[in-house]
């Protein structure tokens, strides 16, 4: 488990949100994931009266001088394939270091390929950091869905 999952976890703790880990070793991957061109996201976050999200947790930095967070395109491709086949939203929460992983910066990943995207070494979108909707450790999940 990378360090924002595991920060994000102990936040999902703190809330008492329910909430599944998704395992991401290859033993507990199916080919047809694959096959379909999807990706499994890290958590299955389950919300009162609503339903649940998918969440992919990323530990990363804006890049400083633009200000803004490099998302891959192929990664968000497939998360919008797992979203079109199974009507299953997943949502990109990203934290790092610097902010003591006590912000979290949230999109929907369908949201991600509405920006330009880029190409360097690979292909990613890149999109402001006042686009995604800050959530503080001290705010519960469910804020996301009426922010």
């Amino acid at each position: 488990m990378e360090p924002a999952e595991e920060y994000f976890q102990e936040y999902l703790n703190k809330h008492r949100i329910p909430f599944w880990f998704i395992q991401q070793d290859k033993k507990t991957f199916s080919k047809t994931v694959k096959q379909l061109n999807t990706k499994r996201p890290d958590f299955f976050i389950l919300i009162p009266n609503i339903g649940f999200i998918l969440v992919d947790i990323k530990d990363m930095e804006p890049l400083r001088k633009h200000k803004k967070f490099c998302i891959g395109f192929k990664e968000t491709e497939k998360y919008n394939n797992l979203q079109k086949l199974f009507n299953m939203q997943v949502w990109y929460i990203i934290s790092n270091k610097h902010t003591h992983y006590s912000t979290w910066y949230c999109m929907p990943a369908s949201k991600a390929r509405t920006y330009k995207h880029f190409q360097v070494k690979e292909d990613y979108y890149s999109i402001p950091v006042e686009d995604f909707t800050q959530l503080s450790t001290h705010e519960p999940i469910y804020n996301l869905l009426v922010k």
